[in-house]
């Protein structure tokens, strides 16, 4: 029998550790850029710093795919995929204890007054309900 799980959305700020399954994350906000040579935004990407380390005693994997930006219409954008830095965040096996810091960026238009948030939402085999939703700016 399938049962519908609500969601459960854990609240923090960026610099905060927050859990979701078996992975702790720490984001931080790491400005913006206008891309490269090869990618460029239709607005500006909006980058930020993912710190993941797997608490669990078994491998798992994060992904770019996980992450989401929230803007203040709460009109939520996936992240962009490219070379931006030697970190940029694709798939990747986290191993138990082993903490990696990764870069992500998302294309919208950003607006220095304005709110926005993260959403880290768990991979499917991670089974859990926790989403993640973390203060990005101008939080107070």
């Amino acid at each position: 029998m399938y049962t519908q799980y609500q969601t459960n959305y854990i609240e923090s700020a960026a610099g905060e550790t927050i859990i979701v399954g078996p992975v702790e994350y720490v984001v931080t906000f790491e400005g913006t850029h206008n891309g490269d040579k090869e990618t460029s935004p239709e607005n500006t990407f909006v980058m930020i710093g993912i710190t993941a380390k797997n608490i669990s005693e078994e491998k798992t994997v994060i992904s770019g795919g996980q992450f989401y930006i929230v803007d203040e219409k709460d009109q939520k954008h996936e992240a962009v995929f490219g070379e931006f830095s030697a970190k940029d965040l694709h798939y990747e096996g986290l191993d138990p204890g082993k903490p990696i810091e990764r870069t992500t960026q998302f294309d919208i238009p950003f607006d220095e007054e304005s709110q926005y948030k993260i959403i880290i939402r768990p991979q499917k085999e991670q089974s859990t309900v926790d989403t993640a939703l973390i203060c990005l700016t101008n939080c107070g």
